[in-house]
């Protein structure tokens, strides 16, 4: 039986096995997903052991992301440029690293704002770490004219601007960030701000233009009091669930063969094993 898992620390909440585990019934798919709790410090030997048997590859979360950028034989352009795997495909023995996030933003966002086009747009993105440089790579990639990073950091803000959108990337304090509104045809959300167990996201929204549409990458809670505001105001809002169940794609093609959907079924079920 073909193998693939998701591996992180702690690893119990990943919500990855639900996705990846309906896709291969759905697809009458002989093969299993499983979870693997990995530290940081076990991942070479976690990664070495998908070489042998029937592994396909893995999933990778938070903490080791960044820590796989040395271990794998091949990275893809976007994995180098974001530095951080969030996907592991064995290929003849060796390991292929790639980064999946900044498709699942795009795709989500073409998803669920079918009418808005990020090509030529100006965009707002609150935080800088991991999630943030897979967003602002996203979106230099597909074309946006500005993008306009608030972060606590200013150092850590300039070093992704940088690294992944140096012509288009513009660096602001966080305590600027509702002047950063105007204007902005775009509003994402990377920070843990308003996640379930942390403090919610202060934003001042006054300043925003009603076309805007406004995306949190967060999914618990599924409507985070920044999407409850815009959408109250009349703006669009793209929640951060399909941007999850949207980076799954490309993976599950790499190991499995097949470019999986995602339909309101699958949303629904992934939303049970939320719960």
């Amino acid at each position: 039986m073909m193998k693939a898992c998701v591996m992180g620390w702690p690893i119990a909440h990943s919500l990855s096995p639900a996705l990846h585990s309906y896709w291969l019934r759905y697809y009458a798919i002989d093969a299993e997903y499983t979870r693997e709790p990995v530290r940081p410090e076990e991942l070479a030997k976690a990664l070495a052991r998908l070489k042998s048997d029937d592994w396909r590859g893995c999933n990778l979360t938070i903490p080791l992301k960044e820590t796989a950028i040395v271990l794998m034989d091949r990275l893809d352009d976007t994995a180098r440029r974001v530095g951080a795997v969030n996907t592991v495909v064995v290929e003849n023995g060796k390991l292929a690293g790639f980064n999946t996030d900044g498709f699942g933003f795009v795709e989500n966002l073409r998803a669920a704002a079918p009418d808005f086009n990020p090509k030529g747009a100006r965009a707002t993105v609150l935080g800088a770490g991991g999630a943030a440089r897979a967003v602002v790579d996203a979106l230099a990639r597909v074309g946006a004219r500005e993008i306009l990073i608030f972060n606590r950091s200013l150092q850590r803000a300039k070093a992704l601007g940088e690294a992944v959108a140096p012509d288009v990337a513009w660096i602001h304090p966080w305590e600027d960030r509702n002047r950063g509104l105007e204007d902005a045809d775009l509003v994402v959300n990377t920070t843990s701000l308003g996640m379930t167990g942390h403090p919610p996201l202060d934003l001042d929204l006054a300043r925003l233009p009603k076309s805007a549409v406004v995306n949190d990458i967060v999914y618990a809670p599924l409507e985070t009091t920044l999407l409850q505001a815009a959408k109250a105001r009349g703006n669009r809002v793209v929640d951060g669930l399909g941007m999850l169940l949207h980076q799954g794609r490309p993976g599950f093609e790499l190991w499995f063969g097949v470019m999986p959907e995602v339909t309101p079924a699958l949303r629904q079920a992934v939303l049970v094993a939320m719960r």
